[in-house]
């Protein structure tokens, strides 16, 4: 039994899957939180907004496909590992391509009775890698949560005048220094 909270935000459509997901889940993570999304703009808000410590995610989504999901992942955090829980990926090409981008696991669909078994030892990854970083996952996690609600106070404020928009522009550049700095 894994023990250590994890911010799990489940990319699925079928919501069946999305219950069986969570119901084996419990099996194995003794503490977690999850947040489920059924497309890529919920997702990256998400990964903005929840900032997860993994990200599940089916293969074949309406809006999507998971390559989708992983590279809006990586381009948002590279450090947020991505497993694969798909019905779709049974091409041994397709499912090794997931790999080499860069997703961290993948499980089919057609093994969801016994899903606790396959997905423990990639949680396990996730948490040893989580546990060397764990203070600064925290802070990182909170100063972007703070920076990405900067920015939406700054998107809602109306310009004025040429002045104002300077002024916000300045304040967007020195708040990407400060980021950049953190990471």
């Amino acid at each position: 039994m894994i023990n250590t909270k994890l911010r799990i935000l489940l990319v699925e459509d079928e919501k069946t899957d999305a219950e069986l997901i969570t119901f084996q889940l419990k099996k194995i993570v003794e503490n977690f939180e999850i947040k489920v999304v059924d497309n890529i703009e919920d997702a990256t808000h998400a990964l903005h907004n929840y900032i997860p410590d993994v990200v599940l995610s089916d293969y074949n989504l309406p809006t999507c496909t998971g390559l989708d999901v992983l590279t809006t992942t990586q381009d948002i955090d590279a450090n947020i590992p991505l497993i694969f829980i798909t019905g779709t990926i049974n091409d041994e090409e397709l499912a090794a391509n997931t790999i080499l981008a860069g997703a961290s696991g993948y499980i089919l669909k057609k093994h969801m009775n016994i899903l606790s078994e396959k997905l423990e030892p990639l949680l396990k990854r996730v948490i040893f890698e989580m546990i060397e970083k764990e203070d600064l996952r925290e802070k990182v996690r909170k100063n972007k949560i703070a920076v990405n609600q900067i920015y939406s106070y700054l998107d809602d404020i109306k310009y004025d005048n040429e002045e104002q928009r300077k002024s916000i522009f300045e304040i967007r550049k020195k708040i990407n220094k400060i980021d950049l700095n953190n990471d």
